[in-house]
């Protein structure tokens, strides 16, 4: 792949910590003044990976599993303990202005607005730092103002606005300067869903229409699965699974279960072989059966040409429930995961 197709890319990335391990208590601090001894902890454990430029990649893992340290050394706010990290071309902890011209970054826990400050005036202090044209700025303003619904909020102080308010002025505010590649650290946490689902569609608009290069930490799965289509799993700081989030459901979902309304109460469905009848409700009732034996087609055509139909739907599991698996499990799946990714 060539450089200039890549917006960001990790070589053997790796981040270690020193933590106090002195003890605990009064001797513990006591033993401290004469001794203090200290331990690594490895939040990064040599990763690799590369995004291309337009590519909305959701990056993924349990607390302490190392994003949003991969995120703070992409960003430059962390030096890595060895190996690279490159954002369009640029190593950020190198040249963190430059880096910073180049990039847009949201943190769902701290602001980058001034706290007694109205919001519009946030926006024109990031305007001037970012050295943006008035004209650029007021053009960027009024798509902005639309697709976040930022009006109403422009003219108040940054410490009255809700949650919800203050992380749409947040993306708005890393957006000014239109950078072509987007950090953003559990954007949605705490978020009502009105307010995510504007968020989402916004930001799969300009991946879409302006090919914004997007990285995204999150724990809400849905998130990932509407709009991320790869996705890239950490365990204890290392990459377990990086490709097509479509993949990834292919090679762990050996389930479906069916949802069926059927005319007759009396359907004989467990007499079908291969389809386990597993919850029911009068005419309703939800089959399971294997898919790596029996296509989806095949069941629905039985059905289909054996029985009155009313309703039919096919149920997957989610993004969610894999993951949770996939950690739960995680001995007997990393030989699978090794497959995947290879």
């Amino acid at each position: 792949m060539r450089e200039n197709e890549l917006a960001v890319e990790a070589i053997d990335l790796r981040k270690e910590f020193s933590v106090d391990d002195s003890g605990k208590g009064f001797m513990g601090r006591i033993k401290a003044l004469f001794h203090r001894r200290q331990r690594k902890i490895v939040a990064v454990d040599g990763i690799d990976f590369q995004i291309k430029r337009g590519e909305f990649v959701g990056y993924v893992g349990e607390n302490g599993a190392g994003k949003s340290t991969t995120i703070k050394m992409l960003t430059g706010i962390l030096v890595p303990s060895s190996g690279i990290a490159k954002v369009s071309g640029i190593v950020p902890y190198e040249n963190r202005k430059k880096n910073a011209a180049k990039i847009g970054v949201v943190f769902g826990q701290r602001t980058q607005l001034w706290w007694d400050l109205p919001v519009r005036e946030s926006f024109e202090m990031l305007r001037v730092i970012f050295r943006v044209s008035k004209i650029d700025f007021n053009h960027q303003m009024v798509r902005l103002e639309r697709a976040l619904d930022l009006e109403p909020l422009l003219r108040m102080p940054v410490r009255k606005l809700s949650l919800g308010q203050r992380m749409r002025c947040d993306l708005a505010a890393s957006l000014i300067h239109r950078p072509p590649v987007l950090f953003l650290d559990e954007p949605t946490i705490g978020l009502d869903v009105l307010v995510k689902d504007a968020i989402r569609k916004f930001l799969a608009e300009i991946n879409r229409e302006e090919g914004t290069t997007i990285i995204l930490t999150t724990h809400d799965m849905n998130d990932i699965e509407q709009l991320c289509k790869r996705l890239i799993i950490l365990d204890k700081g290392r990459i377990i699974f990086d490709g097509e989030t479509e993949s990834l459901k292919r090679h762990f979902v050996h389930e479906k279960v069916i949802e069926i309304e059927f005319d007759d109460k009396e359907s004989p469905v467990e007499e079908i072989p291969g389809i386990t009848v597993i919850h029911e409700e009068g005419c309703r009732k939800w089959l399971k059966f294997d898919s790596d034996n029996t296509s989806i087609g095949e069941v629905i055509s039985f059905l289909a040409t054996n029985y009155k139909i009313k309703d039919l739907s096919v149920k997957e599991p989610s993004v969610e429930s894999i993951i949770k698996n996939i950690y739960m499990n995680r001995v007997s799946l990393s030989a699978s995961l090794e497959k995947v990714v290879s």
